[in-house]
């Protein structure tokens, strides 16, 4: 059976610490045209670096959402997951 067709998307959650070992994730939803979105994980609230600089980072297209999120909060994961909701169903509904 092929896992991802169960998956609505993925959030990839990020830890900027280690950026090198998103790189593998990255590639294999794009390749796989998988809807997923960059979760940058801040640890304590805190986020050292900013949305735009991460995505360039990572070179993910422009229409990948990227936000912050502290996984260790409700609110924080719930928009994060919305997030990702919203731009898989975007993705469903854009031609191809």
């Amino acid at each position: 059976m092929n896992q991802n067709r169960c998956w609505p998307g993925v959030p990839n959650r990020l830890d900027t610490r280690r950026l090198a070992d998103s790189f593998p994730a990255v590639d294999y939803f794009e390749t796989a045209g998988l809807p997923f979105i960059v979760a940058i994980n801040g640890f304590h609230g805190e986020f050292p670096h900013g949305v735009q600089d991460v995505a360039e980072a990572l070179s993910v297209s422009p229409n990948v959402p990227v936000v912050q999120c502290d996984a260790r909060g409700r609110k924080s994961t719930k928009a994060a997951l919305i997030a990702l909701v919203e731009h898989a169903m975007a993705m469903q509904l854009s031609p191809r």
